[in-house]
């Protein structure tokens, strides 16, 4: 029974992207990531703090409005040494003031940004400036279209919803990309 990937076999299903300055995906260490659960810069910046400390390597932070994306672009100046994640939902121009206010990735589901032109002026911002995009597919928040072929979020329902997020971007000519899938229930 094999255990292993060889190198090549792992460059070959896996690109490296940086974010910040860290390096994820081909053969590069898993990278630990958390995301902050607490509101205002004072308590964000700690909880950030503390999982710096803890040995976090990226750090995502919820920014559902304008307020928000300024309190990153203050962390960003402050002595936090962990790349931010912006974690951005349905508002496309939030996407646009983070990358602005300095996010080291972007976190989206393109399919909750709205219309191809959304989708194009966030790829631009970020490819502006270097920023990868996550495309965040989950579980209990898939496209509800979907559904009536799948009846619920299967496996299969939610590799084809990434997919279909991926081709977005890169029908916009991005390809600074991270997937990720997950779902409370396997």
């Amino acid at each position: 029974m094999r255990t292993a990937l060889s190198y090549n076999e792992i460059r070959r299903f896996s690109k490296e992207i940086s974010i910040g300055g860290v390096k994820i995906g081909g053969c590069n260490p898993i990278a630990v990531q958390s995301m902050t659960n607490v509101n205002g810069y004072e308590n964000i910046y700690r909880q950030m703090k503390e999982l710096e400390e803890a040995g976090c390597d990226i750090i995502r932070m919820s920014v559902p409005d304008m307020e928000s994306a300024e309190v990153l672009g203050r962390l960003k100046k402050s002595d936090i040494k962990m790349p931010i994640v912006a974690d951005i939902h349905f508002d496309w121009r939030l996407a646009i003031e983070s990358c602005r206010q300095g996010a080291d990735k972007i976190r989206i589901n393109p399919g909750n940004i709205g219309s191809k032109d959304k989708i194009e002026a966030v790829a631009r911002a970020c490819r502006e400036r270097d920023i990868a995009i996550r495309v965040g597919v989950n579980g209990g928040s898939v496209d509800r279209s979907g559904l009536d072929k799948y009846g619920s979020p299967t496996p299969e329902y939610l590799a084809e919803s990434a997919l279909s997020n991926v081709k977005l971007l890169e029908e916009c000519d991005f390809g600074n990309i991270v997937v990720a899938v997950k779902s409370s229930d396997v």
